[in-house]
């Protein structure tokens, strides 16, 4: 099967060989890519592909989430095929049983690039299938199990399966509820994993004070010369921990996309990582939203983008209780440093001061309205700073029913006050941007 049509006639024929009652929503996706197919040969754009979305959370398209019989009907439909290469099944109701027929797709078809079960109900045997399935599978590509509660027991099948499979470039593994003898394997194993290219390991479970994971993955960084996108959200890392990545990440030139928001790092641990900055290696977006750098630490930054940094692109320093005094160095900086062009400042003390720096930037064109989360107004005589939703965090937990970055397959809302709304999620970039 190498287009829509023929998708279409096979989905129906199996409905029918397993006796079950055909899914709208699989349905609507269809046509919907009919459609988009009509459309682009009339341009000249043919497309030999298709991304399947069928996220349970989408309102406008069903209300009615899959379970482990639709689970069955997929790899009845695809096991053959090579025209859907990417699959979304977030947000549904699929358990370990129906986590086996998504496995065994991945054993038989080599096609599937994408596959996103983030925030389904399956556990650590639905974990353990994937990762055996993997251990043949020289396709896919990307795997997303945020919010599955793997444990970690399931961490530890995939960090075994890290070992062996030779082509996923992306694991979200979030929020699955990884104790540290997984977070530790895991990091363990990308010692001398070369495939791997981004990593989300936010939100462990972790029972220590001695930081021992965060220890690990920066002794990880020190060898790995592939890894280029690593999520730490929520990982109790504390200054040791960020001295720790800081000494180890100033021999690592790969890693582009550091995320260390919401931790606990302060002024000190800042001052450590700022040397990594200095040190112009291959960091581009560094997030430390959600910390505790006040005035000190935004200033230890400041330097490091005002007197050596050439290659960060995109930095996030929202709520950190920095005052007028740090941001204000901040936007001092900004105008030493020409690489720069993203910078993020929103829950922090925004005086006066600082709302008439950014207002400055924005005027002069060093800043860009979609390039920063404020946007300057008067009242009074006074400039105060309001918050725009520019930030690098959209399309991971839900793609946009409203606004401009709706996407093709699915279809425009409109806003009850007339005016677009963008959608975000509170985690980042969605991982490797796929």
């Amino acid at each position: 099967m190498s287009d829509i049509h023929s998708t279409t006639f096979r989905y129906e024929a199996v409905c029918q060989e397993l006796g079950v009652p055909q899914n709208p929503y699989f349905l609507k996706m269809f046509e919907k890519e009919k459609e988009e197919t009509i459309l682009r040969s009339k341009t000249g754009d043919i497309r030999d592909n298709m991304h399947l979305y069928l996220a349970g959370n989408n309102k406008l398209l069903t209300d009615k989430r899959l379970d482990d019989k639709d689970c069955e009907v997929l790899y009845k439909l695809l096991q053959n095929n090579v025209f859907v290469t990417s699959l979304d099944l977030r947000y549904n109701n699929i358990t370990d049983e129906g986590v086996k027929f998504i496995a065994k797709l991945l054993e038989e078809n080599a096609v599937i690039e994408e596959i996103n079960l983030m925030c389904n109900d399956f556990g650590k045997d639905g974990a353990e299938v994937l990762a055996r399935a993997l251990h043949k599978n020289t396709g896919l590509r990307c795997l997303r199990l945020n919010g599955n509660k793997i444990g970690n027991r399931g961490g530890m099948y995939l960090a075994q399966m890290l070992q062996i499979n030779t082509t996923l470039q992306a694991l979200d593994i979030a929020d699955t509820d990884l104790t540290t003898e997984s977070v530790i394997a895991v990091a363990t194993v990308l010692n001398n994993n070369r495939t791997l290219k981004s990593l989300n390991m936010n939100r462990p479970i972790l029972f220590t004070e001695q930081e021992e994971c965060t220890v690990h993955f920066a002794k990880m960084l020190k060898v790995n010369t592939t890894l280029e996108e690593l999520h730490l959200q929520k990982f109790e890392i504390r200054d040791f921990g960020a001295t720790r990545l800081a000494e180890n990440l100033m021999e690592n030139l790969s890693l582009q996309y550091l995320d260390l928001s919401c931790n606990r790092i302060t002024r000190d641990g800042v001052k450590e990582l700022s040397k990594v900055l200095k040190r112009n290696t291959g960091i581009r977006h560094l997030n430390l939203s959600f910390n505790r750098l006040e005035d000190d630490g935004a200033i230890h930054v400041a330097e490091a983008i005002a007197t050596y940094n050439t290659t960060l692109e995109i930095l996030d320093v929202r709520t950190n209780n920095i005052t007028g005094k740090g941001l204000c160095a901040l936007s001092d900086a900004l105008k030493m440093n020409a690489t720069l062009n993203k910078i993020f400042i929103w829950g922090n003390v925004l005086e006066e001061t600082a709302a008439i720096a950014f207002a400055n930037l924005l005027d002069s064109g060093r800043l860009q309205k979609e390039s920063t989360d404020v946007q300057p107004y008067l009242v009074d005589g006074k400039t105060i700073l309001s918050e725009l939703n520019h930030s690098e965090q959209r399309h991971y937990y839900y793609a946009p029913s409203y606004g401009a970055d709706v996407p093709s397959w699915q279809p425009r809302g409109k806003n009850p006050r007339g005016s677009d709304v963008k959608a975000y999620s509170n985690s980042g970039r969605e991982i490797m941007a796929m």
